[in-house]
C-alpha cells in the first residue's frame, strides 16, 4: 500500500501525521511530498521513508497512492 503525506508551509501537521503513522505501522513506507523543501524536511525528519518537493512531485505521486493524507 503507498501512502502519501502531502504538505505545505513549515510541514508542521504533515510532521505529526508522519510520526502518528510511523507508531502505528512502524514497517509501513511513507511518503513525504511537501510544497517547499522546508516541508519536506520536517516530514523526513519525522520518519518518511521517501520525500519529494514541489508539484511535479505530488501530481506524479497521486496517482498511484491508495492513501492521502494532509491538512485541509
Amino acid at each position: 500500500m503507498k501512502i502519501l503525506v502531502i504538505d505545505g508551509q513549515g510541514g508542521g501537521v504533515g510532521k505529526s501525521l508522519i510520526a502518528a503513522l510511523k507508531r502505528e505501522m512502524p514497517t509501513q513506507p511513507l511518503i513525504a511530498l511537501g510544497t517547499n523543501t522546508q516541508a519536506t524536511a520536517a516530514m523526513l525528519k519525522a520518519g518518511a521513508s521517501a520525500g519529494a518537493t514541489g508539484e511535479n512531485a505530488v501530481i506524479w505521486n497521486a496517482g498511484k497512492a491508495q492513501i492521502i493524507a494532509g491538512p485541509i
